[in-house]
């Protein structure tokens, strides 16, 4: 097997963040003006790069209040450590005794429109190295889609693009990652998945270093063509106090899954990750209420009984 370019995958993250900053900033300016980009009065990602006392650090990026994305962050982290943490270890015991570098960028953006989902990216890189041993490494990633009012001809374009950022690298894994999306984004004390599903990939290493490589790549390469159409479409749909208090409510998900579940959140807290960015991914505005339900028949109730379980949304065998 090649031997695995952790600067090559760096550099990569790196230009990954930048591109998808600048669309979401062009985006927000076409979405906030009737005048060209070029020429918008664009808001832009505020920035900030930290250093973490164990080792790494990262470049912390945010847009908040925009004319489209109430907050949006987009994060690229670069942590080294001398042993894993107790996350890692516990179901690699391998690991044990290990130094390591872990690098990625991580994604979510919460729009103002209800009608917009939630969305959410990352693609990360690890590498546990050790005197005399051959270095383990492995890839992960993937994007999710977290709608309030779904249409179908979003979530079925979301995971169209899914499928094409898979196929070009191996026709076999949009199947796999799909259903392993549709089993990680999973609230089991709610019997409900977080959204609408995507892919969802960790532990790749096969076949080459080269491979896992483009096919983390084309993961991260394929977000902004899946997401943005979905935008546009939906950005100048009207909605009112109801809708946005739904959108608020169901946030609470949000804020459940990446607090009690999320592998991520946990990986860079024990890891003494930088809370302040770790923690970018929860909403600015939630709304919780007690034994909530929807209304029979509402749209609300829709986003339960259609979209809320794994779909085949692509009808395939």
């Amino acid at each position: 097997m090649s031997q695995p370019d952790a600067n090559a995958v760096k550099q990569f993250l790196l230009s990954l963040q930048n591109d998808i900053c600048l669309a979401l900033e062009n985006a927000d300016a076409a979405l906030r003006t009737n005048v060209p980009v070029k020429t918008a009065n664009r808001k832009k990602f505020f920035q900030e790069e930290w250093q973490r006392e164990g080792g790494g650090g990262g470049r912390t990026r945010v847009l908040e209040d925009g004319g489209v994305f109430e907050q949006a962050g987009v994060n690229f982290s670069h942590v080294t450590g001398d042993s894993m943490p107790a996350s890692a270890t516990a179901k690699r015991p391998e690991l044990e005794g290990r130094s390591f570098e872990a690098m990625g960028v991580s994604l979510v953006i919460h729009p103002k429109n209800p009608y917009i989902p939630t969305t959410h990216a990352n693609v990360r890189f690890f590498i546990a190295e050790k005197e005399g041993c051959d270095p383990i490494w492995w890839f992960g990633g993937g994007f999710d889609l977290t709608p309030y009012y779904p249409f179908e001809e979003d979530v079925i374009h979301w995971h169209e693009q899914a499928k094409k950022a898979c196929d070009t690298i191996d026709s076999d894994y949009y199947t796999k990652y799909k259903q392993w999306c549709d089993e990680y984004f999973y609230l089991p004390h709610r019997n409900e998945t977080r959204g609408v599903g995507g892919l969802f990939f960790d532990d790749l290493n096969e076949k080459s270093f080269q491979h896992c490589f483009s096919f983390m790549q084309s993961v991260g390469n394929q977000f902004i063509p899946a997401y943005l159409p979905i935008v546009d479409k939906r950005r100048a749909l009207p909605f009112g106090e109801q809708e946005r208090d739904f959108q608020l409510y169901r946030r609470g998900r949000y804020v459940e899954f990446n607090l009690v579940y999320d592998r991520g959140t946990l990986f860079g807290l024990q890891t003494g990750g930088r809370t302040e960015s770790i923690l970018m991914s929860l909403p600015p505005l939630v709304k919780w209420r007690y034994n909530w339900q929807p209304a029979p028949d509402s749209d609300e109730a829709r986003l339960y009984e259609r979209y809320l379980q794994p779909q085949n949304w692509l009808g395939l065998n």
